[in-house]
């Protein structure tokens, strides 16, 4: 048997060579491969040996000859193919292992230019493995070295690789190409003529990894599937370890990624413990505390009624404290960074509670560059709402002036309002939400909701500071806040009504800042 080697990255490259080479199974290399394994002491022949061509045109050929497609393609169950090798004194090609130029690590890089990229895009590679993957009744093909290990195992156990391992093999070889290919597609097709790169390439090719089936979707009559990126943002909920409870729904998962994407956007260190509880896509109750058990508590005043059943994250160790309070309700799912063994353990008696275990992103890294939403057969696609607000990009527009307590309020209940529906109302004081109305059509029955839920939690809105996710495009949405109890408005302005509206905040002796940007969720 022949095993033909050319890598670009290396890793676990040379065990799996002595391996094959113990096997009894002769090994055939490219220029920086072959040098490795020969460097080694592992006996190898050169590809430009075997083809008796040479390497040329600074290596963009190597690969792409009749001995080596002829030993990958042929049939070992057809006569005729075997004869044709015999005729041209073509050796079978057993095993291929490659993986392909760094393209996507390249382009990646700051400052990577076109000419970089060109140079980056793999032909003989993915030829060689769409041979090899095309005719895997007969080849074993290697693409990432992550795969090197079980077919060692296998070959040093049995002798040779099962069917079902070389069909495995060879599927997520083509798919290795389809990644390859669409990252390449996305990455040209962004190119423009000023030599710039567009966010958004002329042609959008997306690939997801199936993390489970689910049991169905939105509703029981609906099927779903829950699909991760390639390369998932650290911190994502797809990152998530779930140490027990039931199965996640569709619902929960959509429900768990709104609770997570929010409570994350605390940060522990500044901003103090954070809990966020969600209920349909919304935050019903978020709050700052001391520590999780605080945090959660006052999260859970905000809104007890829609707290049941609901999906509850927090930005901190879950402690034996918090999980008994926790657990005194009913919870579908739990997320935290960490959870102590004595809290995992007040869990024990409530076995369909999911709980989920994800590592928050370190400061600094990164989050989703793009959100996107279907719509019929087509995709929209936006670069994500990363926007941050700081004390310094407030503008205070009223004679009243805001107080330190309240500005710090302002930027907190600005943050929840980014993650409620539109339209969105958010009543706030100390760190904590007071009221929320969300999703409504109109701006005023989304304050009027906020202060019904206020009121049912027994939760007075006297002196709050209040966020609105876009302008008051009229008084009227002012004066109901106010009538609520708020002393302090922040809101994007921007309205043409503007002078209107802060005209009737003077009139009514509250403070108002605006924050310049608008926060819609759709």
């Amino acid at each position: 048997m022949n095993a033909l080697l050319s890598v670009s990255d290396k890793t676990g490259l040379l065990e799996l060579a002595q391996a094959l080479h113990q096997e009894g199974i002769k090994l055939l290399s490219t220029g920086g491969t072959a040098k490795l394994l020969a460097d080694h002491g592992v006996p190898v022949t050169e590809v430009a040996t075997m083809t008796g061509f040479p390497e040329m045109l600074d290596g963009r050929v190597k690969t792409l000859h009749p001995r080596v497609h002829g030993g990958l393609l042929a049939r070992r169950d057809l006569p005729e193919h075997m004869a044709a090798l015999e005729a041209h004194g073509i050796e079978t090609i057993d095993f291929l292992v490659v993986n392909l130029y760094p393209f996507e690590s390249t382009v990646a890089k700051p400052g990577c230019t076109l000419e970089d990229a060109i140079e980056n895009i793999d032909i003989g590679g993915p030829a060689m493995v769409r041979s090899a993957a095309k005719n895997w009744k007969d080849v074993a093909v290697l693409t990432d070295a992550s795969q090197y290990a079980a077919v060692v195992e296998e070959l040093q156990a049995h002798g040779s690789v099962s069917m079902d391992t070389r069909f495995a093999l060879g599927v997520a070889a083509f798919n290795r190409i389809a990644q390859y290919d669409s990252a390449i597609s996305n990455y040209l097709s962004g190119v423009q003529k000023d030599g710039r790169h567009s966010t958004f390439p002329a042609q959008l090719n997306s690939n997801f990894v199936k993390l489970q089936d689910l049991r169905y979707g939105e509703n029981p009559h609906q099927q779903a599937v829950f699909y991760r990126d390639l390369a998932p943002a650290a911190g994502s909920l797809v990152t998530a370890t779930q140490l027990q409870g039931k199965e996640l729904s569709y619902n929960n998962i959509a429900d768990a990624d709104a609770a997570w994407e929010c409570v994350k956007s605390f940060d522990l260190a500044r901003d103090g413990a954070a809990c966020v509880i969600v209920k349909h896509a919304n935050p019903c109750g978020v709050a700052l505390g001391a520590d999780a058990h605080q945090a959660y508590s006052k999260a859970f005043q905000t809104d007890p009624t829609s707290a049941f059943g609901g999906i509850i994250a927090l930005n901190c160790t879950v402690d034996v404290s918090a999980a008994t309070q926790i657990a005194k309700q009913f919870v579908e799912v739990l997320m935290a960074p960490a959870f102590t063994p004595e809290a995992l353990a007040v869990f024990k008696a409530k076995v369909n509670v999911r709980i989920l275990q994800i590592e928050l992103p370190a400061s600094g890294v990164a989050r989703n560059a793009l959100d996107t939403k279907r719509v019929g057969s087509g995709l929209l696609v936006q670069t994500a709402d990363n926007h941050e607000l700081s004390l310094a990009d407030l503008k205070v527009v009223t004679l009243r002036q805001p107080t330190p307590e309240q500005l710090q309020d302002a930027l907190f209940a600005w943050k929840v309002a980014k993650y409620v529906k539109s339209n969105a109302i958010v009543f706030c004081a100390g760190g904590m939400t007071m009221g929320v109305g969300a999703g409504q059509m109109s701006r005023l029955d989304s304050a009027r909701i906020a202060s019904i839920k206020a009121q049912h939690a027994g939760l007075s809105l006297a002196g709050t500071v209040v966020a609105s996710d876009a302008f008051f495009p009229f008084r009227d949405g002012l004066d109901v806040v106010v009538d609520a109890g708020a002393t302090c408005i922040i809101q994007p302005g921007g309205s043409m009504r503007d002078d209107e509206v802060i005209a009737a905040a003077n009139e009514r002796n509250v403070a108002m800042v605006l924050s310049g940007v608008r926060h819609f969720r759709h």
